[in-house]
């Protein structure tokens, strides 16, 4: 029984290091670039379209899941600060691979104002080169952006879920 496990063990690792070796990388976004144009539903089930000509400063965020410990704490964080990001003009935005449905109670629940974007193929996920933790859980990562669509700030932490705001913050006042 042993043997058996050590080889699927070695199976799976040598999958995953081929996975990870062969893979297409992908084009990761920077600080000074453009913000992709893409088109998701919100927690409504509204399409929400995001551009460079949006004309509004962001924050967009990726979180791994719904409701889950640190991704509510990041929300609520983003929530209990939202007056500060709707004060200076800027539209908060998160994204995970959930679905509207669980958007809409995840946002719910918890008393979201702004809105949570499904990304149910990752497609967006993968347009920024948002990274995995641990070669499996989804990235946390979360972009400033000015009003001309630019890429100001990027902090990519798994742990550190409510630094996203505070950093996000800091950097939107020296704009």
């Amino acid at each position: 029984m042993k043997k058996v496990l050590l080889i699927l063990a070695v199976i799976i690792g040598l999958i995953g290091l081929s996975l990870t070796l062969y893979s297409k990388p992908m084009k990761k976004i920077e600080v000074g670039d453009k913000v992709p144009s893409f088109e998701l539903r919100d927690q409504h089930g509204n399409t929400v379209k995001i551009s460079p000509e949006k004309g509004n400063a962001m924050v967009i965020y990726f979180y791994p899941k719904d409701d889950t410990p640190g991704c509510t704490k990041e929300a609520c964080k983003f929530r209990d600060d939202f007056e500060d990001f709707k004060d200076m003009g800027v539209e908060v935005y998160g994204i995970s691979a959930d679905s509207v449905e669980s958007h809409k109670k995840f946002a719910e629940k918890y008393n979201l104002p702004f809105q949570l974007l499904a990304d149910h193929k990752n497609k967006v996920r993968k347009l920024f080169g948002v990274p995995s933790s641990f070669l499996i859980l989804p990235g946390r990562v979360t972009y400033v952006i000015d009003k001309e669509g630019v890429v100001q700030y990027i902090f990519n932490s798994q742990f550190a879920a409510e630094k996203h705001i505070e950093n996000a913050l800091e950097i939107l006042k020296g704009l």
